[in-house]
């Protein structure tokens, strides 16, 4: 069983870090400040639907600043449903925190803090048993960027638990689409 305390502790610490980092240096721009604001804010989501085998539908919006041209901070939501007719299914909902590296134009890295609820619920057993959970992941990735709004990549889960996690491999591959 993971220990949530461990968890809770290393997500304050990279985003004290994550602060503390990006706060040393600040750049003085003489600029209408909405407009400042509107070029730096960036919308993304991802979302994903599937009818084969059962039923999975998963939506993830978040915003992301663009705190220089090299690092991003941002957050959003992720909800999720997964489901097979009269055998199991789960819902997840929760909060990601992530931040963006950009060395170069071409490539991205990333590191991500993600915390879902999990409620599993089997139907196929001689009686039905729902089991509720928090899983944690902390993600360190990168992807190739294909355009200024797309990047393709993987990212693996630092914290991966196969006992007891949502997620079916410790690396998953991504495709960011930001607006």
């Amino acid at each position: 069983m993971k220990n949530t305390f461990i968890t809770y502790a290393v997500a304050v610490i990279l985003l004290l870090v994550s602060n503390l980092s990006f706060s040393q240096s600040t750049t003085v721009m003489v600029q209408d400040s909405t407009d400042l604001v509107d070029k730096r804010l960036k919308f993304g989501c991802g979302f994903g639907l599937n009818f084969v085998g059962g039923t999975n539908i998963f939506i993830a919006p978040n915003l992301i600043y663009d705190v220089s041209n090299t690092i991003s901070l941002g957050g959003g939501l992720q909800g999720s449903y997964t489901g097979i007719k009269d055998v199991q299914n789960t819902t997840t909902f929760g909060f990601n925190l992530i931040s963006q590296y950009t060395p170069v134009r071409q490539l991205t890295t990333l590191l991500e803090f993600t915390q879902l609820r999990v409620k599993t619920k089997t139907e196929n057993l001689p009686e039905n048993t729902t089991d509720k959970f928090w899983d944690s992941a902390l993600f360190v990735g990168a992807g190739l960027n294909v355009t200024n709004s797309i990047s393709i990549g993987a990212k693996v889960n630092l914290l991966y638990d196969s006992d007891e996690t949502v997620y079916t491999s410790a690396v998953i591959p991504f495709v960011n689409i930001t607006f």
